[in-house]
């Protein structure tokens, strides 16, 4: 101490580094605990750098760099922290944009390096060379290169911040490849505080005031910046308030879906009765965290905009979300977290809509039960096999698809992070999630579910699964079709089909290649016995589940989708 009592900061010890170890140096003391990559000569310096870290810090190489950049989202899903993925320039850069459109969508924090030529070699058309700010600058929170070697834990610094602040999402740095190799002196940057939004007193005071004066509540879950933690806050507000709660497009998890008040998420194929009292009863209506998209508000449908139908509170912890789309009542710039601890110290009024809160429930459990399909496996029964016997921290993943229709309304989730899927409705997201899944938490069940046609778009991920020894069990739901594609095909354009079909291969005999077992699945009978050979797997187990293509949806067929289209075309 000196003598007026402040602390004396010492002067951060300065060591000869090259830029890659500078740049891996930030990233452990950023706390990165996994990378992500497809390795590249342009980052070569960098690799050199996180071999020194080799302890710290878990390399996991990829196939593909789509896959390398979905585990990334995943990772950052699953922790909070922004995953970080690696890949070279060009095709590298191409390939993980896929990943960082689904993470800014998704407002998940993710950190892409990518390898750039040197600066001497710019804007020349180099070798792969591209303008990432140009690039990806409508996908990223914020896009930059790092042309100083001094100045990379400043920019890792603030790639941290901007990852995780506000709505969170991703940021793309460029690392020319001299910046990696040459050599310099710089002080390092120190763990990142992220500071929390929370709600004013008077909006506190105000929400309080509608809920006193509201009859038909409803509380909406969704969005960024949750956690275990708030899911359990969730459910203390909802039973405080006796508030009936529904979640946002899969965002399933967010609440235990055991709980008396839930009832449904709000997204593709709703309840239908969910939807009618949306549209229809609701008076006030408290969103947390949802940014209230197309699939959520049924192509901004169910809501209307930009003055919605009811009174409309909107909670989010990026100011810059709050009207975007619609008009609220009252804006409350907070992260969850903290809402759901001020709004648990409210007074609780007169509730007189306990009766109304009940009704959400009975039609939930109706909609869980699986319907009555064509062909000889039932879809519906095998989610709820699934449900009934794997514990209840499973892991379920799943891409784009008809198929994560009977996923998401046949699975009931109870505890938080359970669920991984893209609310960008990326296809061959599932491999990768699963894989970043099951690399976090080892000793959780994790089950893919995709489609054939989702699945392909990733497969050759089943290596990487395979060489970190990771046993997950992957469910292929194989109609020989891109079954979305076809039901607005027949629905537009009845009886013309083109491009939809597909020719599979034995995915059995796919994944026995990787050295993953399996087996073929034709009946609903058929499933109890091959879990209980999948969850007893130490290498993995793929399920291919042959399912009548006129199964197109748990409440419509492939020639019931025909015949509306024809019908629509005769009007």
């Amino acid at each position: 101490m000196s003598n007026n009592g402040l602390k004396t900061l010492e002067k951060p010890e300065l060591r000869l580094r090259h830029g890659g170890r500078i740049l891996a140096d930030q990233l452990a003391i950023l706390g990165v605990e996994k990378v992500f990559c497809v390795p590249g000569e342009s980052y070569l310096g960098l690799l050199d750098g996180l071999y020194d870290h080799a302890n710290d810090i878990d390399v996991i190489t990829c196939r593909h760099e789509a896959g390398a950049s979905n585990m990334a989202d995943a990772y950052g899903k699953l922790t909070g922290k922004p995953g970080i993925c690696a890949v070279t320039r060009g095709p590298g850069a191409t390939n993980a944009s896929n990943g960082v459109h689904t993470a800014f969508q998704d407002s998940t924090p993710m950190i892409l390096l990518i390898g750039q030529v040197a600066r001497n070699m710019m804007d020349r058309e180099a070798f792969q060379e591209i303008d990432y700010r140009r690039m990806f600058g409508e996908m990223a929170k914020w896009v930059a290169q790092i042309d100083d070697i001094t100045r990379i834990p400043e920019y890792l610094s603030r790639a941290w911040h901007v990852a995780l602040s506000g709505r969170p999402g991703p940021v793309v740095l460029a690392l020319p490849e001299d910046v990696l190799s040459e050599y310099a002196e710089v002080a390092d940057a120190r763990p990142v505080h992220i500071g929390q939004s929370s709600p004013q007193s008077d909006a506190m005071a105000q929400l309080g005031e509608m809920l006193a004066q509201a009859k038909k509540p409803l509380l909406v879950l969704g969005g960024p910046d949750w956690s275990a933690t708030t899911a359990k806050l969730a459910a203390q507000m909802a039973e405080r308030f006796d508030l009936p709660v529904v979640t946002s497009f899969r965002c399933q998890d967010y609440i235990d879906n055991g709980h008396p008040n839930y009832g449904g998420v709000i997204g593709i194929a709703p309840i239908p009765e969910l939807r009618r009292k949306i549209r229809e009863e609701v008076d006030l209506l408290i969103t947390i965290g949802s940014r209230f998209g197309e699939m959520t508000t049924q192509g901004y449908t169910l809501i209307d905009s930009p003055i919605p139908q009811m009174q409309f509170v909107h909670i989010h912890p990026g100011p810059e979300e709050l009207g975007h789309v619609y008009a609220p009542d009252l804006s409350i710039v907070s992260s969850p977290e903290s809402f759901f601890r001020a709004a648990l110290e409210l007074p609780v009024p007169d509730i007189g809509w306990r009766d109304w809160t009940a009704g959400f429930r009975p039609d939930f459990e109706a909609y869980l039960e699986p319907t009555e399909v064509p062909g000889d496996l039932n879809m519906g029964e095998v989610i709820r096999h699934f449900s009934q016997t794997l514990p209840d921290d499973t892991i379920y993943t799943n891409g784009a698809g008809n198929y994560s229709v009977w996923l998401h309304r046949f699975h009931a989730h109870r505890r938080y992070r359970t669920q991984l899927a893209p609310t960008s409705g990326s296809m061959g997201y599932a491999v990768p999630a699963a894989i970043a899944a099951k690399v976090q938490h080892p000793d959780c069940t994790v089950v893919c579910v995709a489609g054939d046609g989702c699945f392909l778009m990733t497969a050759q991920e089943l290596a990487t699964a395979k060489q970190n020894g990771l046993a997950i069990i992957y469910l292929v739901v194989n109609n020989g079709m891109f079954g979305t594609i076809r039901m607005h095909q027949e629905r537009s354009h009845p009886g013309r089909v083109i491009s939809t079909d597909l020719n599979n291969p034995d995915f059995v005999t796919y994944a026995k290649a990787f050295g993953i077992p399996g087996e073929v699945v034709t009946r609903t009978d058929q499933i109890a016995d091959a879990l209980s050979r999948a969850h007893a797997s130490v290498d993995g187990y793929l399920i291919e589940l042959q399912v009548d293509p006129e199964a197109l949806t748990p409440t419509q067929t492939l020639s019931a989708a025909r015949k509306q289209g024809e019908a629509a075309q005769k009007n």
